[in-house]
């Protein structure tokens, strides 16, 4: 998460008929190729976030490793034109040293660059929530030089991101992993103070998480975190409305949170009972007004129980293609908040992921 919420609206649009580098043949071994990759050096790129809670400056010691390019971009304007040179560069692997929100900036500057067809990706848990690393699995303390030996040590894990695209095409899709809406932008914001007070990783995400809930149980209808958000969503490629339980305003619900990850920080299940193995895809989990009954039950159904009456009560849990989401104040992607509008939500690219 960033240390404030600001609108993220400043990508440009795409260029009619412009192709990513790697369509145009950046030179770049296609990612089918990539496991006899192992068997000798590797070109590596680095995108480097100094601004990252976990680096501060720190975890760039790479020794005499003249195959390895390092790029500090201070503006989200200069991740892409990074990118752009790894990519004429043939890289094979690209390290992203930061956290969620890095990863996020770094997968959305890079549609123009890589398209579809990524290099071979890893992750270093350097910021505060680093949801991510938890589904990847990741060690704590995963270094740089760690990162960079995986390559030829380590295993793979795909994932496909969240795509967020204007409805109106106004702007370039936004690639991550974590969508929310409504109460989740408090929560969001209240796990700022949470770091603020020195509280990081899941331990952020349980103390925000608590919070949230005793506002709804305890909170009035004043209460902003009961209030909801004018809120419409429909599941493709039905073209399925997704239904109202009919508690409250039927326009209106109270928190929406989105994620293709398999596995959320505090081992919390929000979209259902666990499997083996865990679901991938996009899943979603939806709460129209919260009644006491079912926040009273929240912390069980967080912990994967399902009871019959769930929907009735108004929390609708499953998974989807894509779906159209109109929504009337800003959604939170990746720990940082966007405008109000319609956009069409939907599964990116598969990238696989390098981990020890």
């Amino acid at each position: 998460m960033n240390s404030s919420i600001y609108e993220f609206a400043d990508l440009p649009a795409p260029k009619p008929g412009a192709r990513p580098a790697a369509a145009a043949g950046a030179g770049r071994p296609r990612r089918s190729d990539s496991r006899r990759l192992s068997s000798r050096r590797a070109r590596i790129g680095v995108i480097y976030n100094p601004r990252s809670h976990r680096n501060q400056g720190q975890d760039l010691a790479l020794g005499d490793r003249h195959h390895v390019m390092v790029a500090t971009p201070e503006k989200r304007s200069q991740i892409a034109a990074a990118l752009a040179d790894f990519a004429s560069g043939g890289i094979d692997y690209l390290i992203i040293n930061g956290g969620d929100g890095t990863v996020r900036d770094v997968l959305t500057c890079g549609h123009g660059v890589f398209g579809d067809d990524w290099p071979l990706l890893a992750v270093l848990p350097k910021g505060k929530t680093n949801a991510l690393n938890v589904d990847l699995g990741a060690p704590a303390d995963w270094s740089l030089r760690d990162a960079i030996d995986a390559f030829t040590s380590g295993t793979t894990v795909t994932r496909r991101p969240i795509e967020v695209a204007a409805l109106d095409g106004r702007s370039a899709p936004l690639r991550g992993f974590i969508l929310g809406a409504g109460a989740y932008t408090l929560g969001v914001r209240a796990g700022q103070d949470a770091h603020n007070f020195g509280f990081f990783d899941s331990l952020a995400v349980g103390m925000t998480t608590a919070w949230g809930v005793l506002q709804v149980v305890f909170g009035t209808d004043r209460n902003p975190w009961r209030r909801g958000v004018g809120m419409d969503l429909l599941l493709l490629p039905e073209g399925r409305r997704l239904p109202h339980s009919g508690h409250g305003d039927t326009a209106r619900r109270e928190v929406l949170l989105a994620s293709t990850l398999a596995r959320l920080p505090l081992g919390i299940k929000p979209f259902g009972p666990p499997s083996d193995p865990p679901r991938e895809g996009l899943k979603f989990a939806v709460m129209d007004r919260p009644g006491r009954r079912l926040m009273a039950c929240l912390p069980a159904v967080l912990a994967g129980w399902q009871p019959r009456w769930l929907e009735r009560a108004g929390l609708h849990q499953g998974e989807a293609e894509a779906f159209e989401m109109t929504i009337d104040d800003q959604f939170i992607l990746d720990g940082e908040a966007f405008p109000a509008g319609s956009y069409l939500v939907s599964q990116g690219p598969e990238l696989t992921f390098v981990t020890a």
